[in-house]
Formats: structure tokens, C-alpha cells, sequence
């Protein structure tokens, strides 16, 4: 007898198990949304905290008065004033320093300000507030400046500035900057895609289109998929062993010439990064050579097309955009880890921007743990604006793959 849909009336039991399933999915909704909403939360909080830090009132006293030195504001000195006032003021050696770097003549009338300013006037920050704070709290703490300094200055700061980029690692809070350490980064990431993403891409290739499925090979794959979570320390000293030492004369630049450098430079850090990623490329290049159709390359191969311009023409622009996703994985793990880079020789505390492959280097997450583990609430509030600048490079590097990506698979359509 055939059976009749619109005949077919539920029992009780049918009701009572349809009731179930859908509280079930009803529960497990509520869970997935209550998880994301966590998330969401978390992210939010973090975003937050960080902007509290990098925004608030400061009070700045400075060293020196400025009418104590001309009577008229800074914003009002000619260059000839500001010209004589440091020649008079400044020793002959910082003279000679300055006057080797660039001569006063050739040098504007806002980098002689900025001059003035750092090694005449110096102002220095005594206390600095939170954006919460400061919009809470205005009152309060102008009058605590009034008590504590006379002479000080309430200003509202942006510890996120252009002064943040473009300054290196000072002494002090109010000159100090990232711009050191964040092209360290850059070159560091640079030279470890260099290395990581052809060998991870060829070897991702070989495994899945060459490769037979023996007990070797899945040896090679099961030892490739527990490397993606070896703790990142332990790269770092591989890369101490391999790249620092025994390959020193190699990364030091004295295979090329180079003297003064003992292997701890930014070759070594970036190979040191490239193997640390180079798992996680490998892995999601053979899942976006999987996700490749099957009939796509018999196609190719009823048609003539030998194995390697399968591979070349239909395979890898197919799995291009999934290649990239790994990619901006790799990157956003490599730009955020310190201790490989520790144990491989990034300095906490250097003033020299890197000039080349063979140079020493710091790089921003290091940087910002040094100037957080300092006593000092300006230094956190340096932290948190550098935070900020990682973030930002981070996103404008994932920006440039995701588009790329994009690109490539409207290509692919």
C-alpha cells in the first residue's frame, strides 16, 4: 500500500519526539548565540581598555621656562632665535653630533622647534590619566595639578601620534616611539614569507598530488600536523641552535663582508619565524589543493595536460585564494610572538633603525612588554597606543591578502 502524506495523521508519541527536537535546536541556538555574545564582549573590553589607556590628560612641566630664555612664545621664534638660543645652550659636542647629522641653516623652522623643545625647554610628563578619568573626572585633576605642580600644564594627549611613529626608543616617555621596532617587524615578517610560503606551497603540492598514500608519508603528514602545535619557545631555540650558531657566518653578513654581528640579527629571527609557520602553511595549502574539484583535473587530463600543468593552471589558481588564507593565518601568528625572537637576540632597548637583513633588531610585541613591565603610567599608556599601531599593521596586512584573495577568486568564477 503506498503511502499518503496528506493522510498521514502524528501520534502522541510523533508530537512529544517533535517537541524534543525542537527544544533541543532551540537550547543549542541559545548556547551558540550566549557564545558569541561572550566573543563579542570580550573583544569589546579589550578594545576598550586599550583606548582608555591610550588617551587622557597629562600634566607637563617643563625644565626650563620658556620666557626665561626670549620673551614671546615658542610658536612665535624665528629661526635666527631659535638658531642662537641653541648654540648658546648646547654643549660642543651635542653641537657636533647635531651639526654632522644636519647643518642648522638646511633645517626647517619646525624641526629647530622640535629641537628646542626636547633639548632646551624638555618638557616632562608627571602625571597622565585615562580617557574615563579625564572625561570624569576634569576638575579634580586640575585642581590636583594646581597642588602638586604650579607650573605644570594640563594638556589632553594622544599617546596614538605621528611623534609615536616616527620616534625610536627614548629614555624618556615623552621622546619615546616604535618606529624601530616596527620596522623590525616588517622585515622580520617580510623574510619569514620569503622562506615560508614557496617551501610550505611546494610541499603541500608534492604531498597531495605526488605522494602515495603509504605508511611513510603518513608518517611525514602525522609529524607536520603535531609541528602546528609545538609550543612556539621551542622553535625559538632551533632557530638559537641552527640559524645563530652553526649557521652564524651566514646570518652574521660575513659570507658578504659584513663584520660586527654575531648571527642574532633579523635573517635569523625571520628563518626562525618562517619554520615556526611553515607547518600552519602547509597544512592549509593541502586543504585549498583538496577543496580543488576532482572532475576539474580529469578534465584537464582528458584534454592532454600532463600532471605539472594540471597542477600550474587549474590547481593552483583554483586553490590560490585558500593558499592566501593560510598566508594571513601565518602572518598573524608570526607578527605577535616574542619568545622565539628572545632566545634568537631582539634587544629590549635599541635606538638604530635596521638598515638591512643583517641587522640587530626589536620588534613592536617586544617592545611593548618592555615598556610594560616599567613602573611608570606613562610607559603604559606608550604600551597600550603601541598595541594599537600592531593592531593597525596587522589588519593593513590582512587588508592586502584578503584583497588579493577576493581578486583571485573573481578570477576563478
Amino acid at each position: 500500500m503506498a503511502f499518503n502524506l496528506f493522510s498521514y495523521r502524528m501520534t502522541s508519541r510523533d508530537r512529544a519526539n517533535l517537541k524534543a527536537r525542537h527544544q533541543s535546536s532551540l537550547w543549542w541556538r541559545r548556547v551558540f548565540f550566549l557564545a558569541t555574545g561572550i566573543g563579542i564582549i570580550s573583544l569589546a573590553a579589550l578594545l576598550f581598555n586599550i583606548l582608555n589607556e591610550s588617551f587622557g590628560y597629562v600634566v607637563i612641566v617643563n625644565k626650563v621656562d620658556p620666557s626665561t630664555i626670549i620673551a614671546k612664545p615658542v610658536a612665535d621664534w624665528t629661526k635666527t632665535e631659535m638658531i642662537q638660543v641653541l648654540q648658546n645652550s648646547l654643549t660642543r659636542g651635542e653641537l657636533a653630533r647635531l651639526d654632522k647629522e644636519k647643518p642648522f641653516e638646511l633645517r626647517d623652522s619646525k624641526d629647530l622647534r622640535s629641537l628646542l623643545i626636547e633639548k632646551i625647554i624638555r618638557p616632562e610628563v608627571k602625571d597622565s590619566y585615562t580617557l574615563i578619568e579625564s572625561l570624569t573626572r576634569h576638575g579634580e585633576i586640575d585642581q590636583e595639578r594646581m597642588d602638586k605642580y604650579p607650573d605644570g600644564v594640563l594638556q589632553f594627549r594622544s599617546w596614538l601620534s605621528l611623534d609615536l611613529l616616527t620616534n625610536s626608543m627614548a629614555s624618556r616617555p615623552e621622546n619615546a616611539g616604535v618606529r624601530t621596532a616596527l620596522f623590525g617587524s616588517l622585515w622580520m615578517i617580510l623574510i619569514a614569507m620569503v622562506f615560508a610560503f614557496p617551501v610550505g606551497v611546494c610541499a603541500a603540492i608534492y604531498l597531495e598530488e605526488y605522494t602515495s598514500n603509504n605508511w611513510f608519508n603518513r608518517l611525514i603528514q602525522t609529524n607536520i600536523d603535531n609541528l602546528a602545535g609545538v609550543p612556539s619557545i621551542v622553535y625559538g631555540i632551533l632557530g638559537l641552535a641552527i640559524f645563530v650558531r652553526a649557521l652564524s657566518i651566514l646570518t652574521s653578513g660575513q659570507v658578504f663582508g659584513l663584520e660586527g654581528s654575531n648571527g642574532r640579527t633579523l635573517v635569523s629571527a625571520g628563518l626562525t619565524m618562517g619554520l615556526l609557520v611553515l607547518p600552519l602553511m602547509i597544512i592549509n595549502t593541502q586543504e585549498a589543493i583538496r577543496a580543488v574539484p576532482v572532475s576539474l583535473k580529469q578534465a584537464s587530463y582528458g584534454l592532454g595536460a600532463t600532471q605539472w600543468q594540471t597542477i600550474w593552471h587549474h590547481v593552483l589558481p583554483t586553490a590560490f585564494p585558500g593558499i592566501l588564507t593560510g598566508t594571513i593565518l601565518a602572518v598573524s601568528r608570526a607578527i605577535g610572538e616574542t619568545a622565539p625572537l628572545i632566545i634568537v637576540g631582539a634587544s629590549t632597548l635599541i635606538t638604530t633603525d635596521p638598515s638591512g637583513p643583517f641587522s640587530q633588531f626589536t620588534v613592536l610585541p617586544i617592545q611593548i612588554y618592555n615598556w610594560i613591565t616599567r613602573p611608570q603610567d606613562e610607559y603604559h599608556r606608550l604600551a597600550a597606543a603601541a598595541i594599537l599601531v600592531l593592531l593597525i599593521s596587522l589588519l593593513t596586512l590582512n587588508t592586502g591578502a584578503i584583497l588579493l584573495r577576493n581578486r583571485f577568486s573573481r578570477r576563478n568564477a
